[in-house]
């Protein structure tokens, strides 16, 4: 699940490596302290008014947007998504009636934060499955909201529409369940309104098995989370390049799902975000370097949101 932490963190990783005896003494790397500066990530999603601001924003944003579907007289459509490798709608009904509705979210980073693992991992400790799944276990009592969710859930439930939590842990349904309540989101029921890896029947990280198993119960009409995959699998198709990833999430269709069903919340410090070459990140035909006269064109197809 935490496939980007090593190298997210190695940085400070390194900082608790000791220097071979036959190094110069000007070479060794100085201890991580508590006070020693965070990585600059981590500093921003879990230290800053920003973070905490953004992430409020798009609560607020979500839950006026479902509610105000849920109110709607005509008859209901489900946001499209992610289902059995293509996105699309799928029905409201179920025989004569409409299905309950639902909004589903990632759970870290979306819903609730491990700043209590990240603090760890930021002292110089290098992730491994053995610390994260021991997290999943007994982290609950350290899980706290992402700023503007314990409003945001509660203005869902009010409104008759269930939260449902689609999340790549894998190693405790229980200990899940126990951090998003201890976070003070309420409950949740393991493959009722809540999904983990495996759940579909395959051990992917892929969610549209899972979407489409909560698909059959509820009609979802919003989703959320911090990754593209928590939208569709076609975002993170394996070999997709940085800038395609991008173009695929900003252009066409896609765009006008932003705010508009689908809602992204801020996580600069892991996922399949965190990818890219300087030459990858930055083309040639965004390169720029001084006392260069060459003149912009017209804006780029990707700040067209809305054409294909």
């Amino acid at each position: 699940m935490r496939t980007v932490f090593a190298a997210a963190l190695a940085l400070a990783a390194t900082g608790c490596a000791t220097a071979p005896d036959s190094a110069p003494l000007a070479s060794a790397q100085a201890a991580v302290t508590l006070e020693s500066d965070a990585p600059d990530s981590m500093r921003w999603l879990y230290g800053s008014g920003e973070a905490a601001g953004a992430s409020i924003q798009t609560w607020r944003m979500l839950a006026d947007y479902a509610v105000t579907i849920s109110r709607q007289r005509s008859i209901l459509q489900a946001v499209p998504m992610g289902l059995d490798g293509e996105v699309r709608r799928e029905s409201c009904m179920q025989g004569d009636r409409i299905k309950p509705l639902a909004v589903v979210f990632d759970v870290d980073e979306t819903v609730i934060l491990n700043a209590g693992y990240e603090a760890w991992l930021a002292q110089g400790n290098t992730y491994s499955r053995d610390t994260w799944r021991e997290w999943e276990e007994r982290g609950d009592t350290l899980a706290r909201p992402v700023p503007g969710a314990v409003t945001g859930i509660r203005r869902l439930r009010e409104a008759g529409i269930t939260p449902v939590f689609n999340t790549n842990r894998q190693y405790s349904a229980e200990g899940a369940a126990r951090a998003i309540k201890a976070a003070g989101l309420g409950d949740a029921v393991h493959r009722q309104t809540l999904y983990l890896r495996g759940d579909d029947g395959t051990n992917s990280g892929g969610k549209d098995g899972r979407r489409a198993l909560i698909a059959q119960t509820y009609c979802v009409i919003a989703l959320a989370g911090d990754n593209l995959g928590d939208f569709a699998d076609v975002f993170n198709v394996e070999g997709q390049g940085v800038q395609a990833r991008r173009e695929l999430a900003a252009r066409g269709e896609y765009a006008q799902l932003w705010g508009n069903g689908w809602f992204a919340f801020p996580n600069p410090v892991y996922g399949d975000s965190i990818n890219g070459t300087i030459g990858e990140v930055f083309p040639p035909e965004q390169r720029w370097t001084p006392n260069n006269s060459t003149m912009p064109g017209d804006a780029p197809a990707i700040m067209n949101e809305g054409t294909k």
